[in-house]
C-alpha cells in the first residue's frame, strides 16, 4: 500500500483509541510514522477542546432543567460605532466546540462558530447607537443593548449568565467576571456580538472610507486619531467620548 494511500486512510481515524489500535502501527516507515503522530496530535487537540467545552459548561451545569441565556456585548471601548450585544441559548443536543473569549478566537475560526451559532443556537442581537451612548453614557447604553437583544431572542429564558452587568429585568440572573472565558453560553454571545459589530463597522467604512474602520473597528489607534484630526468627527463618533469630544462642532 502505498505511503500516500496509508496517509488517506490515516486521517480517517476518528479516535485515540482507534488510531493506538490501528495495523499501520506496525508499518515503519517514515511516511506512515509521520503521519500517525500528525494525526494523534490532531485527534489529541479535538480532546482537549471537548473537555474544555464541559469545564465551561460548570455555571449552565448550575441551572439544571431550566432555559438558560449567556449574554456578552463587543464595542464599549471605542470612540466610534455601536454598542452591540447578544444573547444566546446553546442547544441541547449538540456541542459548539471551539467557544472561547472572542478577542481569543482566530478570526476564521470565530466566523465558523458564529455559523454553527446561528445554525444551532437559539440567539438575539440588540445594539445601542453612538447616540444612545451619548445620552445615557456607555455603561447604561450596554445595558439598553442587552435588553434589546433578550427582546429578539426566540423563547423565554428562566435564567440569565451575564458577562460582568446586571440587567433590571425581573429575570434571575449571575454576572460573571470574565463570563466569556468560563461560560459557553456567554462566550456563544460574544462570538455574535464581536463578529456582527465587526460586519457593521465593515459597512460603514464603506461609507465613510478615509476613517479606516475596518482595520481598527473604531477604537483609538493612531491611523483612527490622525483620521480625526484632517477630517473631524462623523455621525457615528460618540461626541462624550475624547478626543472627539474637544473636536466635535455642533
Amino acid at each position: 500500500m502505498k505511503i500516500s494511500d496509508v496517509k488517506l486512510e490515516i486521517n480517517k481515524i476518528k479516535t485515540m483509541a482507534d488510531l493506538t489500535a490501528s495495523a499501520f502501527n506496525e508499518d515503519e516507515r517514515k511516511g506512515v510514522q509521520g503521519a500517525l503522530k500528525s494525526r494523534a496530535r490532531l485527534l489529541q487537540k479535538e480532546v482537549a477542546l471537548v473537555e474544555h467545552y464541559e469545564v465551561m459548561m460548570m455555571h449552565e451545569n448550575q441551572h439544571p432543567d431550566i432555559i438558560i441565556a449567556g449574554i456578552d456585548e463587543a464595542g464599549r471601548g471605542p470612540l466610534a460605532g455601536d454598542v452591540v450585544a447578544a444573547a444566546v441559548i446553546l442547544p441541547e443536543n449538540h456541542k459548539i466546540i471551539g467557544l472561547d473569549d472572542s478577542k481569543k478566537v482566530p478570526l476564521a475560526k470565530r466566523l465558523a462558530l458564529r455559523e454553527e451559532i446561528m445554525e444551532h443556537a437559539a440567539y438575539g442581537v440588540g445594539i445601542a447607537t453612538a447616540e444612545e451612548i451619548d445620552t445615557h453614557n456607555i455603561y447604561e447604553a450596554t445595558k439598553i443593548a442587552m435588553q434589546r437583544a433578550l427582546d429578539n431572542l426566540p423563547g423565554k429564558p428562566e435564567h440569565l449568565l451575564i458577562d460582568a452587568m446586571k440587567l433590571d429585568n425581573g429575570v434571575p440572573q449571575t454576572s460573571i467576571i470574565k463570563g466569556d472565558a468560563v461560560s459557553n453560553s456567554i462566550a456563544a454571545a460574544s462570538i455574535i456580538a464581536k463578529t456582527t459589530r465587526d460586519l457593521m463597522m465593515g459597512a460603514y467604512d464603506a461609507e465613510y472610507p478615509e476613517y479606516g474602520f475596518l482595520n481598527h473597528k473604531g477604537y483609538g489607534t493612531k491611523a483612527h486619531l490622525e483620521a480625526l484630526e484632517l477630517y473631524g468627527a462623523t455621525p457615528i463618533h460618540r461626541k462624550t467620548f475624547e478626543p472627539v469630544k474637544s473636536m466635535f462642532i455642533e
